[in-house]
């Protein structure tokens, strides 16, 4: 499937990118929201992105997003259970 997305003509060059950037990290944005909010693994995530699983999640860190998100709960389960 598809997704069109329309955007001011100027905006990549107000932003000092090429179209080409500019879309890349719009898809990156998105793809980096979803997986934050659990709605896609960072599988399916890097897969819209076009990018490999391991390096997307390596990017993760450029949008303030944390790889392992475990609550305090968890993380004491598993230091528990080592």
């Amino acid at each position: 499937m598809q997704m069109i997305v329309n955007y001011p003509e100027k905006l990549p060059d107000a932003l000092q990118q090429s179209s080409e950037q500019f879309e890349h990290e719009a898809k990156m944005a998105m793809a980096v929201k979803m997986y934050e909010l659990k709605r896609i693994s960072s599988g399916t995530a890097a897969a819209l992105v076009g990018m490999e699983r391991v390096a997307f999640l390596l990017s993760l860190h450029d949008y303030g997003v944390a790889v392992i998100d475990l609550s305090t709960e968890d993380l004491q389960s598993d230091f528990a259970n080592a």
